[in-house]
């Protein structure tokens, strides 16, 4: 039976770090100005990159790590690949030019030492074409769905013939952020574990609303999160499980810190724990969490 989790994750340490002019416009969760050096910037990322990784890591999950580039000021979010349990892999098409010079080779040559690589979609970048991966797309995979919030960084014609080529069941929302204009990524407003769902209806448009809380909940128990919320990151988590295949929920300090006591107890009833690591310049210059600093690798 297929697992909707791995207990191996991949991460990428920072060479530099800070505000990405190109992809502010669609990401209406980084700061609009900076107020820091980059050299502090930088500095204060890595040192939240290497404790959130010796949390993970003293839970016993599995961490892999590379070392980013200076070119890349969002390296540390390695959203542009996904893996598989049939050990293959998967390339996406990244908006923003100096997003596209993440997909290194030596990274990806490391990778293929251990998955086929069956797809690669980056040619799409010359038609200004984009779907972003494991941010674009949050996998059910025990029961082949995607779900996916159309955006800027993520087309609707090449979702639905990645969808159609891979035998997923595609759920389509359009969003509506804090700013009025499109989520731009779906591991915003929600994530999926083994049997619990989270996710934010009130971000989803009143006309898929219907569509998907009839899908979430068909296989999953649901903890809605609240618009608020969206601002703090609580829809930006993964499930993780250990080595003895315990199950955990990571997510940043900022997130679990505004969870409601319902939302924690329910969260408790199908994790082990809640890990959670604080994340405050990451998710200021970022614009992103927990969630898109962690690859799985299956």
């Amino acid at each position: 039976m297929a697992s909707q989790s791995t207990d191996h994750i991949l991460m990428i340490k920072p060479a530099i770090f800070y505000k990405n002019n190109q992809t502010i416009k669609s990401n209406h969760y980084q700061v609009e100005s900076d107020d820091e050096d980059i050299k502090i910037i930088t500095i204060k990322a890595i040192k939240e990159f290497n404790d959130f990784k010796l949390e993970l890591e003293s839970h016993g999950i599995t961490i892999s790590v590379y070392e980013g580039s200076k070119e890349c000021p969002d390296h540390i979010f390695p959203n542009w690949f996904t893996t598989f349990e049939d050990k293959t892999m998967q390339i996406f098409s990244m908006l923003a030019p100096n997003r596209r010079t993440e997909k290194t080779p030596e990274i990806i040559s490391d990778l293929k030492k251990e998955y086929k690589l069956s797809d690669n979609y980056s040619s799409y970048e010359d038609q200004n074409i984009f779907l972003e991966g494991t941010s674009s797309m949050v996998f059910d995979r025990v029961n082949n769905i995607v779900y996916s919030g159309l955006s800027p960084r993520t087309d609707k014609d090449l979702l639905k013939s990645y969808c159609k080529n891979n035998s997923y069941d595609l759920v389509l929302v359009e969003t509506e952020s804090h700013k009025g204009a499109p989520i731009y990524h779906t591991d915003v407003f929600m994530f999926i574990g083994t049997g619990v769902i989270g996710i934010c209806y009130e971000v989803i448009k009143p006309e898929y609303r219907e569509v998907i809380k009839e899908k979430v909940g068909r296989y999953h128990k649901v903890m809605e999160i609240s618009k608020e919320q969206i601002l703090d990151f609580c829809g930006n988590a993964l499930e993780a499980k250990d080595r003895d295949g315990n199950l955990y929920l990571i997510m940043s300090s900022r997130a679990h810190g505004a969870l409601e006591k319902n939302q924690l107890s329910m969260l408790n009833n199908f994790y082990t724990k809640i890990i959670h690591s604080d994340l405050p310049t990451i998710e200021k210059y970022g614009g992103g969490s927990a969630r898109c600093m962690l690859s799985e690798l299956f």
